[in-house]
């Protein structure tokens, strides 16, 4: 096949007379995290949602058993971390917690519960047209049952939602009914389907690639940019039902240019990283059949028992979608990728409930990196502008840039020890170090993702999430 350059159009399935234009004046330039407010025990900060992510990221691990979940407050900007067992914390991981710069609060159901009654309806309320998932903001489970879950069926969800014991879950009704998002119509297609590209990335031999939903992937091997086309890329890897819902499809040209980027119909959104979602932010969908519309994330690990099988780990969300938006990018509007469309119900006129498959574990079962796996290179506040650059061969220029790095070719050496002595090159770095690129200490004390140390709380400092590398 010849060298072919998939369009930022066709690349990422922008639509004519996008639905919803307005959303994309949204996606204007927002100021740097800073300090507002206070707790009990320390200063709560402001937060933009991915650094919330990355910080509620880090806090689980370091709360361990005491951790039950977290949520972002969009009206304050701030990461509320949910508790349990306040009095006995021994090793003050709580005042820990404060001091990082999250809001902290006490609750009744602690993740091992909540996850044991979650179980609980696997074994015994499989049913098509429910769904299930971890609501931070109550601490309880968000059952749904749609339109088809009526009779015998729904008092079988209902009893055993009671038998979880008060406070533990509930139940609310859809008017739709569960369904995956494919149709037939204009996008990307194969065998007689039509879905949307998700995210362009980078398959792990290096060969140009996106991700896409399980379903679609499942559906047909081979896609094309347009109705009764050549194809243009073949199914590598899908995964549908099940443990997820995502396929990674290769260009069979391995020249094809594919941007890392969504373009919203007057612009476009440039896709650094891949985040974890987290509950209370604002996100932004992308799809063929609806163009761009925008909601709240409102709960984690959702299964969700589609009429084709059951599928576990997703996202839920209000933001609406109909058929054809299966495999559309839900991002930030910081440009974080965070999930691909997998269903729900409803329409972009009525509303509805909508999942979506996280891109960071499909990112992770493939293999695979967004865009082109670049550095680090986000700014976070300390130290130069360059000091995430990679410059291997050091001339000055940022290899995954193409940018000339202020302050040098030392200013892109890597120095993740911070020892310096460049990574690549193990030469001596001139400013010895203490240039945030050189990976030296900076004023607080702890190290950072630029091997700068952020915060003085033990916690990794840098943009605020968690970065895709090969």
């Amino acid at each position: 096949m010849s060298h072919k350059r998939v369009t930022k159009r066709n690349a990422i399935i922008a639509v004519g007379g996008v639905a919803a234009l307005g959303a994309a004046a949204i996606f204007l330039p927002q100021a740097n995290a800073s300090q507002d407010g206070s707790n009990d025990a320390a200063s709560v900060k402001t937060l933009k949602a991915g650094d919330a992510s990355d910080l509620a990221a880090q806090l689980e691990e370091l709360l361990g058993d005491a951790f039950a979940g977290s949520y972002y407050d969009s009206e304050q900007s701030q990461l509320i971390v949910n508790v349990i067992n306040v009095s006995g914390d021994e090793n003050n991981v709580i005042v820990q917690a404060e001091k990082a710069g999250a809001k902290v609060r006490e609750v009744e159901n602690s993740t091992a519960e909540l996850e044991t009654a979650a179980k609980t309806l696997k074994a015994e309320a499989t049913i098509d047209g429910t769904a299930w998932a971890v609501n931070p903001r109550t601490n309880q489970i968000l059952v749904t049952a749609d339109s088809t879950v009526t009779g015998d069926k729904w008092d079988q969800l209902e009893s055993t939602v009671q038998s979880l014991g008060s406070g533990v879950a509930t139940i609310q009704k859809s008017s739709g009914t569960f369904s995956t998002k494919v149709s037939g119509g204009d996008a990307i297609f194969g065998g007689g389907a039509r879905c949307s590209l998700g995210f362009n990335v980078t398959a792990q031999d290096g060969t140009p690639a996106f991700l896409t939903a399980g379903h679609c992937g499942v559906a047909a091997e081979q896609w094309s940019d347009s109705e009764n086309g050549e194809p243009i890329a073949t199914v590598d890897q899908a995964v549908f039902p099940g443990e997820g819902d995502f396929a990674l499809v290769k260009y069979d040209d391995p020249a094809t240019e594919a941007p890392s980027e969504v373009n919203v119909g007057q612009q476009t959104v440039a896709i650094s990283q891949a985040a974890e979602a987290v509950v209370g932010t604002q996100v932004f969908r992308m799809g063929s059949t609806t163009g761009l519309n925008d909601g709240t994330v409102l709960a984690l690990d959702a299964t969700v028992n589609y009429p084709e099988g059951t599928v576990t780990g997703l996202i839920q969300t209000d933001v609406c979608a109909e058929p054809g938006d299966s495999g559309g990018s839900l991002f930030t509007q910081d440009g974080l990728a965070v999930g691909l469309t997998s269903g729900g119900s409803g329409d972009c006129t009525a509303g509805g409930e909508t999942f979506f498959q996280p891109v960071t574990t499909a990112l992770e079962a493939t293999g695979a990196t967004l865009g082109d796996g670049g550095g680090v290179g986000a700014d976070d506040g300390v130290g130069d502008a360059g000091a995430g650059a990679v410059d291997e061969n050091g001339d000055g220029i940022d290899d995954n840039t193409g940018e000339a790095i202020e302050g040098g070719a030392d200013a892109g050496a890597v120095d993740e020890n911070g020892d310096g002595i460049d990574d690549n090159t193990g030469e001596a770095i001139q400013d010895g170090g203490e240039e945030a690129g050189a990976g030296a200490e900076d004023q607080n004390g702890a190290e950072d993702q630029n091997g700068a140390e952020e915060n003085n709380d033990g916690l990794e400092g840098g943009s605020g999430v968690n970065e895709s590398h090969s």
